[in-house]
């Protein structure tokens, strides 16, 4: 089915959420809802909210905004043929290499010019990013109405804030509690600190702060796409389906494997759930005031979500050794091996057949929905 760009509404957001490798499967539902319209289309989402990997996604996107179906196949070209080495270094050398600057880092002085402590370097991610997009075009599709506002969220390691970073037509610059938007050019910078996973990668400096992942601290994922001017939103979450089910493994204390996993899945997946909870407690309450002719500032919101129908944890054991042998190495002294229950595998393992299989996943989940998804986006 062909579907008319312009029935879609002009405050319908994107919001792509983190996850490491887990963020292919978001091209494979972006592919199927390209799919459903004309190949010269535009972007049928006005905005684009991205954190983490999905920040990386929504870039690409929005520099593309003219031609939805050029801008999914430009990111579905980069993630079917990812490789480990393109994200962070995966060769003993320089692996051992990062592992003794981390210790000599370590006991340097305080007042030193330390350099940031990750247990792998992702380096050859900024080559990647600054190879692949051209970031000034997003200016260039909002001024030419493409596109209203594109955003990054990133955690301040010394604020303890989730910073918004964000270009826009119209949107004001916002403070919350704990959370706020700043109107800036976004460049590479950003993208790499929003996707810097506490612990694996390094942090990124940003005038004289420090940023992390942007999952971190994020206690309202919604608050970006909603300060943009969103009516509608559209979310591509990689929350695992299995988690709503308790699935005893073993009498013995979890591992450190088991524990990061477990930290991964909480920073990527809790607050959002939480945050859609409290918006729909939000648009019943607005919906009463309406029925009482009460006037207020506050807009109902609604929102659409998509996650995986299979468990990403079984699909990256059964890719587990298509991971560079150093690597391999490096998860084993953490007690990961290739059936260990730890989701961390499925969040590092930038490989073609794994990335290419969720792709496939989501093109499958996007398709099944594909109903209600159009009449979500066509709604009025």
């Amino acid at each position: 089915m062909q579907t008319d760009p312009t029935v879609t509404s002009s405050k319908t957001a994107l919001m792509l959420t983190g996850g490491g490798a887990r963020a292919a499967y978001q091209v494979g539902v972006l592919k199927a809802i390209a799919s459903q319209y004309p190949r010269s289309s535009p972007l049928p989402f006005k905005i684009i909210s991205g954190t983490s990997a999905g920040a990386i996604n929504g870039a690409g996107l929005a520099c593309y905004a003219s031609c939805f179906h050029l801008g999914v196949k430009k990111i579905e070209s980069v993630w079917r043929n990812f490789h480990t080495a393109q994200v962070y270094y995966s060769d003993y050398p320089r692996l051992i290499r990062h592992q003794i600057r981390n210790v000599y880092s370590a006991f340097q002085a305080d007042y030193a010019n330390k350099k940031p402590v990750s247990l792998l370097d992702n380096k050859p991610l900024k080559q990647l990013l600054n190879k692949i997009l051209d970031l000034q075009r997003i200016d260039l599709n909002i001024m030419r109405g493409y596109l209203s506002s594109f955003s990054v969220t990133a955690s301040c390691y010394n604020t303890g804030d989730s910073i918004s970073f964000f270009q826009s037509d119209t949107a004001e610059e916002w403070r919350r509690a704990k959370r706020c938007g700043q109107r800036t050019l976004l460049d590479v910078h950003h993208l790499m600190a929003s996707a810097a996973i506490p612990l694996l990668f390094p942090s990124v400096r940003i005038h004289q702060r420090y940023f992390g992942d942007g999952s971190v601290n994020q206690l309202a994922p919604l608050s970006s796409p909603i300060h943009l001017g969103a009516d509608k939103i559209l979310i591509i979450g990689v929350d695992d389906p299995r988690r709503g089910a308790f699935r005893e493994r073993s009498l013995h204390h979890p591992d450190l494997a088991t524990v990061a996993g477990h930290l991964l899945d909480t920073v990527f997946t809790d607050t959002l759930n939480s945050d859609l909870e409290r918006m729909q407690r939000i648009n019943k309450t607005v919906e009463l005031l309406k029925q009482h002719n009460i006037e207020t500032e506050l807009k109902p919101v609604q929102s659409y979500m998509i996650n995986p129908s299979q468990n990403f944890n079984q699909l990256a054991s059964e890719y587990f050794l298509c991971l560079p042998i150093a690597i391999r190495s490096l998860l084993r002294v953490t007690g990961i091996r290739q059936h260990s229950d730890s989701s961390l595998v499925s969040y590092l393992l930038f490989e073609q057949k794994y990335t290419r299989r969720l792709i496939e996943l989501g093109f499958e989940d996007g398709m099944q929905q594909m109903d209600s998804i159009m009449q979500f986006l066509a709604a009025p």
